[in-house]
């Protein structure tokens, strides 16, 4: 089979990937930015498979991965959130590129000559009933030269199905698109970095506000809405566009939280109905932040921040508000479809990562006892099609809560401080 870049003159291929490039710009999420990516690096290559590793803390992090032939097996969707890491040395082909800072084609993995540093471990494919060929690896460079991660597609196809070499083309042009796409990398990047900040300031206020959480919840509510939109045949863009953009949004759902009192949000003990009824105001507090939006990401923020606490039947908070900004009063609770669908399905993730976590008033619950209540909220705190979604992607939601432990971002701090203080 010919790939695009064999199929085009050479302008019309050049032309075509700076096209692709500036189309990333209208992504928001890193993850997005990885997926889209990815697949226009196997569009471009007619390649069946493809992984994407970041460089982080002098290591190659695993961040995200593509596969035509397991997809049916939904291994790939968990593989998206697995905690692998490579050190950048010779040994491994990824480290390899990274450290020389330049491509590597191979056409057969399990023949890589002898005399070679590096080496294929097949322990990967064993385990996922794979069989990797040809692979071409890249290294993806920012504008300062500097290798930010690296990009490795797998198995062009031919009409047969088999696997073969990449053309030529393909090792020429595929540089070219990694190097203009680190540009959406480093802005992704700094996006889920500023998000985070912001989260770094609620949780000076309210110590379960976490970076690990707001990860896990956004993770969560991504992948609820994608099954969700499968479920109900949204267009692919379009699924790929909203679930861009809720990831980001139910990450700064609780943000609101910075304008209640240290009195309430500290508190060891239960709230009172006078305390509770002013903390039901950091979802008003949290709109507030997005008022005025300018952007579809700022109204679905808003959206979620102001009605993740409603319930489908109509019994939660804080219902219709008058005005934002004017002396709010707490109104009639929405319910059902009034309630949007983010907020929906962001109300689930929120309460399932609150159940699963540990806290300094509760053990983390079991999951048995956390199914067995989001099933019997159905239709009354949670929407029956949401709650059907979050079950159908449980074995995803794992692999997210493993993905983001709660104490991994204190670790790494922890760990980057003691190397300054040793220097």
């Amino acid at each position: 089979m010919v790939d695009y870049c064999q199929q085009n003159e050479p302008i019309e291929c050049v032309k075509n990937i700076l096209k692709i490039s500036e189309s990333l710009g209208e992504l928001k999420d890193i993850d997005a930015i990885l997926d889209r990516i990815l697949t226009e690096s196997r569009r471009l290559s007619d390649a069946d498979a493809g992984t994407i590793y970041l460089v982080k803390n002098d290591s190659l992090k695993f961040s995200y991965v593509q596969n035509d032939t397991l997809i049916k097996t939904g291994e790939v969707d968990k593989a998206v959130y697995s905690n692998i890491s490579f050190t950048i040395n010779d040994q491994s082909i990824v480290g390899y590129v990274a450290m020389k800072g330049r491509s590597l084609h191979i056409d057969d993995v399990y023949n890589i000559e002898p005399d070679m540093p590096f080496h294929f471990n097949p322990a990967l494919d064993r385990s996922a009933g794979y069989k990797t060929t040809s692979m071409l690896t890249i290294p993806i460079k920012s504008s300062m030269g500097i290798v930010i991660g690296v990009i490795q597609i797998i198995n062009p196809k031919e009409e047969t199905g088999a696997s073969i070499p990449f053309s030529k083309e393909a090792q020429t042009f595929l540089p070219i698109f990694a190097n203009n796409a680190s540009v959406a990398i480093d802005r992704g990047i700094m996006t889920r970095e500023l998000v985070l900040r912001m989260i770094k300031m609620a949780e000076l206020r309210d110590p379960s506000e976490t970076g690990a959480h707001v990860q896990r919840v956004g993770a969560y509510s991504a992948e609820i809405y994608n099954k969700w939109a499968l479920m109900h045949d949204v267009d692919e863009k379009e699924r790929k566009h909203m679930k861009d953009l809720i990831r980001i949004a139910a990450m700064l759902h609780d943000v609101g939280k910075v304008g209640v009192s240290d009195m309430i949000l500290k508190k060891p003990a239960r709230l009172s109905d006078e305390e509770y009824a002013k903390m039901k105001f950091h979802t008003v507090y949290g709109a507030r932040l997005f008022s005025n939006s300018t952007s579809e990401l700022d109204a679905l923020s808003g959206d979620i921040a102001i009605n993740h606490h409603e319930k489908w039947d109509g019994t939660g908070y804080p219902g219709e508000i008058n005005a934002l900004h004017c002396d709010p009063k707490i109104g009639q609770p929405k319910k059902g479809e009034d309630i949007p669908l983010a907020a929906r399905i962001c109300a689930l993730a929120d309460v399932f990562d609150a159940l699963s976590s540990k806290r300094a008033y509760k053990p983390p619950w079991p999951d048995d006892k956390i199914l067995k209540m989001v099933t019997e909220e159905s239709g009354s705190h949670f929407d029956p099609e949401v709650v059907d979604a979050f079950l159908a992607v449980f074995d995803i939601i794992n692999a997210i809560r493993e993905k983001y432990m709660e104490n991994e971002d204190r670790n790494l701090e922890c760990a980057f401080e003691t190397r300054i203080d040793e220097q």
